[in-house]
């Protein structure tokens, strides 16, 4: 895909016009998955309940076998921008063609694995006899979709890192179109196409990411990153995976101990002494609300990946820090705009989801401490963003897991059960680790050398030199 043309001063990486040049293509891609996420959601409902439970679980369990894509994939992006930064194409090209092997093998290996253990799989998620039968197929599909899954993720991960951030967007486009097509048209049977109800969604699940990796290999190949020449000797990849592991197995944990702490976050609501199922039910409408307000900052944590790997790739330190700060205050910005104009619309967003008077106030209650959590929340996000990009994910894991577990389980179960006896405490213990885990991040990122995580030294540049282009 063709360079952005450059236009003077303002065209500059560390401006912010440019950085909304990278950013608003990603924003739209993270709106198309959330359109795919929504489209398999709402199809599953009108299929009934079993279908709905079953894609809505297995989507969960899903987030812990894509673990190892998202470590390799902020592998990918610090390695490859770095080298690009420094202005040593082959390097980045063979990281690329380690990040697409290394990724390729350990999902086979985990596909192996799942098909292996399935059973005890579905026995100890306690699956109701009612949902063995939908939750057995998707379960399977989704499976042997682990290894296209993976090679997506990480080659969406190579087009960040290039900057050639409408490659992305493109294949997830195609994606949507095609997985709304199936499930409205195989899962109910619309348009002529024949009637296969939850197999249908899984099939059309199967089909769409398939075609957004065949796209992105096909523009990979025609750019020589996807060949036999791309494929590093074992020579280079002993002296180059190194580097790439030690980005991506903090990321990694960092995932895993996420997950795992919202999984607890949700049994300390489920055994509040009242108003559990309500405080449940209204903490999934919410969370899902939620989550639309968080599709552009994701976006952001992207860019600042993008743009820090590619400075301190140049030598240019000081810029890196000061882009990473531009585009946490855009983010952050936009996040904060967002949220104010939802809130006076709480209860009509509520109201969306739920019929229930109940759960509708609960999901209002959540809803209300999490968005004056957004500006910490943001801030933080685009910062963990930033550091990935310099390789510094040993950092985002030292902060994330304590404030999580040593300040947000402990806080939500003494004001949810002891203080205050209701899911309000659990959602004040969120906004209050959000403040604490935000003014970590922010000293970690000012007064810690977070820059001695690059993958080398290289001499200073000067600013024009190492203006960057967007592809």
């Amino acid at each position: 895909m063709r360079d952005f043309p450059q236009k003077g001063p303002g065209a500059a990486a560390s401006g912010f016009g440019y950085i909304w040049r990278l950013a608003w293509p990603q924003v739209l891609t993270m709106f198309l998955y959330f359109l795919i996420g929504l489209a398999d959601v709402y199809v599953a409902g009108r299929l009934g309940r079993e279908v709905q439970a079953s894609m809505g679980m297995l989507t969960q369990a899903m987030f812990f076998f894509m673990v190892l894509a998202t470590a390799v994939a902020n592998g990918t992006v610090a390695a490859v921008s770095q080298s690009l930064g420094a202005g040593r194409p082959a390097r980045a090209r063979r990281y690329v063609g380690l990040s697409l092997l290394a990724g390729g093998s350990v999902s086979v290996i985990i596909l192996g694995l799942g098909l292996a253990g399935r059973d005890v799989f579905v026995t100890l998620l306690r699956v109701p006899e009612a949902m063995l039968e939908p939750f057995g197929y998707i379960l399977d599909v989704f499976l042997l979709l682990l290894p296209i899954q993976y090679l997506f993720i990480i080659s969406n991960a190579v087009f960040r890192a290039k900057k050639q951030v409408m490659a992305p967007l493109v294949g997830w486009g195609l994606a949507a179109a095609v997985n709304c097509a199936g499930d409205f048209g195989l899962g109910l049977g619309l348009w002529g196409l024949p009637e296969m109800g939850y197999k249908g969604l899984a099939i059309s699940t199967f089909a769409s990411i398939s075609l957004g990796l065949a796209f992105n290999l096909t523009l990979l190949r025609r750019e020589g990153f996807v060949s036999r020449a791309a494929i590093p000797p074992w020579r280079w990849i002993r002296r180059g995976f190194p580097y790439l592991f030690r980005v991506a197995w903090p990321s990694g944990l960092m995932q895993i101990v996420w997950h795992s702490g919202y999984l607890v976050l949700y049994g300390i609501t489920a055994s509040l002494p009242t108003g559990s199922v309500e405080a449940l039910a209204g903490m999934a409408a919410g969370v899902r609300i939620e989550s639309i307000l968080f599709l552009p900052p994701m976006a952001f944590n992207f860019t600042a990946g993008i743009l820090v790997g590619h400075y301190l790739g140049a030598g240019m330190p000081g810029e890196a820090k000061r882009t990473g700060y531009r585009v946490a205050a855009m983010g952050t910005a936009a996040a904060v705009v967002c949220g104010a104009v939802l809130w006076p619309f709480l209860d009509q967003a509520a109201g969306l989801l739920t019929q229930d008077e109940a759960v509708r106030l609960q999901a209002m209650s959540y809803l209300r401490y999490n968005i004056l959590a957004v500006p910490f929340t943001v801030c933080g996000l685009i910062l963990i963003g930033a550091l990935a990009g310099a390789g510094a994910t040993l950092y985002n894991m030292a902060v994330t897991g304590p404030c999580i577990w040593l300040v947000r389980l402990p806080l939500a179960l003494w004001l949810g059960h002891v203080v205050l006896g209701r899911a309000e405490g659990v959602w004040m213990a969120m906004l209050a680790s959000q403040a604490v885990q935000a003014t970590v991040m922010l000293y970690v990122y000012q007064f810690r050398d977070w820059r001695r995580f690059g993958m080398s030294r290289t001499r200073p540049q000067s600013a024009e030199a190492a203006k960057p282009t967007v592809l």
